[in-house]
């Protein structure tokens, strides 16, 4: 009988789009030729999908963005294929479940094993954790290590950038960022704004009338840095927590007759794709979102399996980032 591998080394795509093409996932963004073509060498090779011998055999991926908004962010959507595409080539059944489902917590009973990607409040946690003791949260890190967590080192990386930035002559520096609100109503501690605050203090730099904080979203980059220019207020250098906030406020600059980096610098931070081809190309941290996902599918498919420890500790994973300079940053503007 035919695998995914095998289909995928026949249609020259990866194991990962194959399972999500033959799970008839509309999330993919693929041709449709590209689909036929899977779906017609998985005919031709005569491959049967294998079924899971019990519930228990699935791996559950709760992903706290709706299906839609996944597709607007390609952080969130690369954890997960990252996920996937381990899954994928292990033969690993996965159920999938979005915020937006009604009935998310129904879908995702009797899974051996939980990935719940995005921020979560005590109560979610608790509830996911009720489903299996194998539950793993991924991009969260909680005050104290109460649960499995992977996370980025977003303290380090931040220092990086504001090191780099200082080392060009930057003293004049702005910070776009976003909120993200929990479902009980309160914000998640965002460490990259907090780490940029004591960066700025200790090292006597002007921040103060540059700090703008929205969403997480390219529109928001857009209105955020409007507003810097509006107010006559703009800096030398901007450091952007996000990619598409970094990409929105070039946009910005731009219709308004700034040049990026002559005019302002600019640092985004995740290293999307898209990320190497704006105009000029965007230096970024690159986060490593796709292995995070298959790291974090590694880890929890081993933990289910282990049951010789008969005591279970949580742990707390921190994965590193590195800064990837390209052509959006240089020396300050002489004047401001």
């Amino acid at each position: 009988m035919a695998t995914i591998k095998e289909i995928a080394e026949k249609a020259n795509v990866s194991a990962a789009t194959v399972s999500r093409i033959l799970n008839h996932d509309d999330t993919l963004s693929v041709t449709a030729n590209t689909r036929e073509r899977v779906l017609k060498i998985a005919q031709e090779l005569h491959y049967m999908k294998k079924k899971a011998t019990a519930p228990q055999a699935a791996l559950g991926i709760f992903q706290w963005y709706s299906m839609f908004q996944e597709l607007e962010d390609p952080y969130y959507q690369a954890i997960r294929i990252g996920i996937e595409t381990y899954c994928a080539s292990r033969q690993i059944d996965v159920i999938r479940a979005f915020r937006s489902d009604s009935n998310y917590m129904d879908a995702l009973q009797g899974v051996h094993s939980l990935i719940c990607i995005g921020k979560f409040d005590e109560k979610m946690m608790t509830d996911f954790e009720k489903i299996t003791k194998n539950t793993i949260f991924l991009d969260m890190k909680t005050s104290r290590i109460q649960c499995n967590t992977i996370s980025l080192d977003f303290h380090q990386a931040v220092i990086d950038v504001m090191d780099y930035l200082t080392s060009l002559g930057h003293h004049h520096i702005g910070y776009l960022g976003g909120r993200e609100r929990l479902e009980d109503d309160t914000y998640y501690f965002e460490e990259r704004k907090e780490t940029f605050l004591r960066y700025c203090q200790e090292h006597q730099l002007t921040f103060e009338p540059y700090i703008r904080e929205a969403e997480f979203s390219a529109e928001s980059g857009y209105q955020m840095m409007l507003e810097l220019i509006h107010s006559d207020t703009l800096p030398t250098a901007v450091f952007a927590a996000s990619d598409p906030i970094a990409l929105g406020a070039m946009r910005a600059l731009h219709e308004n007759g700034y040049r990026v980096p002559e005019d302002v610098s600019v640092v985004g931070f995740d290293d999307i794709n898209v990320a190497g081809f704006s105009n000029p190309p965007l230096t970024t941290v690159h986060a490593p979102a796709e292995f995070m996902g298959e790291y974090a599918a590694h880890f929890i498919t081993l933990l289910s399996k282990d049951t010789s420890l008969e005591y279970q500790t949580p742990v707390r994973l921190t994965l590193p980032c590195s800064l990837v300079i390209r052509n959006s940053c240089s020396k300050p503007r002489e004047n401001l």
